[in-house]
């Protein structure tokens, strides 16, 4: 059982995990595996064709160096507790630095997760606030973007030190979210079970009741560059940045 990238005969053994380990409908794991995944970004841990811990990730980048995000890395309940995700996302490191990627960040599921992340030796970098708006009484002027707008407005509004997240990262977020702008901001947000989600505000964060107005919705939450833990980081390399921002976590 050593970490290896997956065969196709393990994609629906991946699935399975997923959805054991999150909980997700299978709409939106289809729609990973189909716009993010690819055998090459992800390693597995696998008795026969079944999956026992897997990992995934997507390319980003920061200062134009290579950034790997790791994503929706989960260990089957039965093979817990036996050290399988350490070995897991040490092969993975292993294999990002060979491959010319500066670091790795992660967004942990609590604080046990963050422990044991933190073990690894990843750290925290920068943080998220959410904010809980009610939509204000004006709303404010904005205009429905494309993916490819929003992708290049974004790199002139994300803070110093932010990761930039395009590439099939963009495609997969397109796939749920929705995209705005206004005079002084940018957003991406999703509805779904009559709520309104703002994955990610940047700019003005004060236009958040306006948004809301002008997009119907009497209430809402916001995600923006703040103080709250949110993702952590592990170098790759000496000279290896260090991120200040990560907005996209697919959550």
């Amino acid at each position: 059982m050593e970490p290896k990238h997956p065969s196709p005969e393990q994609t629906a053994s991946l699935k399975a995990l997923w959805q054991e380990a999150f909980g997700d409908t299978d709409a939106f794991i289809d729609s990973f595996f189909r716009i993010g995944y690819s055998p090459r970004r992800c390693m597995c841990i696998a008795e026969g064709t079944s999956a026992a811990a897997a990992a995934y990730w997507l390319d980003g980048s920061l200062e134009g160096r290579k950034v790997a995000y790791i994503y929706a890395v989960a260990t089957a309940k039965a093979y817990r507790n036996r050290g399988l995700c350490r070995r897991l996302l040490n092969a993975i490191h292993e294999t990002l630095a060979a491959q010319g990627y500066r670091c790795s960040v992660l967004v942990p599921d609590g604080s046990a997760l963050a422990g044991m992340y933190a073990g690894m030796g990843y750290r925290f970098f920068g943080g998220m606030t959410e904010l809980s708006v009610t939509a204000g009484a004006q709303a404010v002027p904005l205009s429905p973007v494309s993916p490819e707008e929003y992708m290049l407005l974004r790199r002139q509004y994300l803070p110093k030190g932010g990761i930039v997240q395009e590439g099939r990262s963009l495609d997969f977020l397109a796939s749920y979210a929705s995209f705005c702008a206004g005079a002084d901001f940018l957003l991406a947000y999703q509805t779904e079970n009559n709520t309104f989600r703002g994955i990610e505000l940047l700019g003005n964060a004060a236009a958040a009741p306006g948004i809301l107005a002008a997009l119907g919705w009497e209430r809402g939450t916001f995600r923006i560059p703040g103080s709250e833990p949110f993702a952590m980081w592990h170098p790759l390399t000496e000279d290896s940045p260090a991120p200040a921002y990560l907005g996209h976590a697919f959550d």
